[in-house]
């Protein structure tokens, strides 16, 4: 699906980093097939040379000719820097936008007429090729394009599709995850700390604690209610844990956090719509 395709990728922060050595990992797209612009153009080229790409110019040289359009630019300044770049980017282009609440319609305004859009958010882990992706297609994107966007997101992890209306709830679960999860894996090293373990090894179990439940979990696809109650023995350590652990709500407190960061999120789409 990417064979012949010609990928370029507007922002060279960490994650167009991610995405670029995803898809070369694909073993399908070749380096001179990637083209890479940014606001910083000694950042930009020391990156591109580092990923063996091409580094452009500007932005409007970097999408010249492109098949995809990997717009990975922050949303605070997304359009500002996409209201002039829109017409030139290829009528039959893909552009695939991760910026976070930033909708398809705003950039579909300064497209081309028909023009395909896919709005992606991944989170941080994308780095280690370990993110959590959900993608949700524009007016005009087909079902090739979802597909096509499915694949490059499951280079860098596992991407899902929604509907576009619930962007802003991916955005407060998954992709403001990773900041709650390292939070517990803080949290339980303390713990570790406090109970007589060293620090060092207090997080290494922690980290690898949260890893392995989470790899345990997708792999056996079983519900983690069915998981948790075959970790917990009558009368044990666990459920003495879990008893705390309901007691200081912390249920409760995660799915206020979700909650409260998806409705920031909605914010954040509004003041841009403005």
């Amino acid at each position: 699906m990417f064979e012949g395709k010609r990928f370029a990728f507007v922002g060279a922060g960490n994650m167009a980093d991610a995405l670029i050595r995803g898809l070369l990992s694909s073993g399908v797209v070749p380096p001179d097939h990637v083209v890479l612009s940014g606001r910083r153009k000694d950042k930009c080229e020391r990156t591109a040379e580092r990923l063996g790409v091409r580094a452009a110019a500007d932005n409007a040289q970097c999408v010249r000719g492109a098949d995809v359009v990997v717009l990975c630019v922050k949303p605070q300044v997304l359009l500002q820097v996409f209201e002039p770049l829109g017409r030139e980017i290829p009528r039959d282009a893909l552009v695939v936008s991760v910026a976070a609440g930033v909708p398809t319609t705003a950039l579909e305004a300064h497209l081309h007429a028909g023009q395909r859009v896919v709005r992606a958010m991944p989170n941080t882990c994308a780095v280690v090729r370990m993110g959590a992706t959900a993608i949700a297609p524009g007016q005009s994107a087909t079902e090739d394009d979802l597909e096509l966007a499915r694949r490059f997101f499951n280079l860098v992890g596992r991407a899902v599709l929604v509907d576009e209306v619930h962007l802003d709830a991916v955005t407060g679960l998954s992709g403001s995850g990773p900041a709650y999860i390292f939070l517990v894996i803080e949290a339980l090293a303390d713990a570790g700390v406090k109970v007589g373990l060293a620090r060092d090894v207090g997080l290494e179990l922690a980290a690898q604690t949260v890893l392995g439940s989470a790899q345990m979990l997708l792999q056996t696809g079983e519900h983690p209610g069915r998981l948790r109650d075959q970790v917990t023995s009558p009368g044990g350590t666990a459920i003495a844990g879990l008893h705390t652990l309901e007691a200081g709500g912390l249920r409760t407190t995660l799915i206020n956090a979700v909650e409260t960061a998806t409705r920031r999120a909605r914010e954040l789409g509004e003041a841009m719509k403005k």
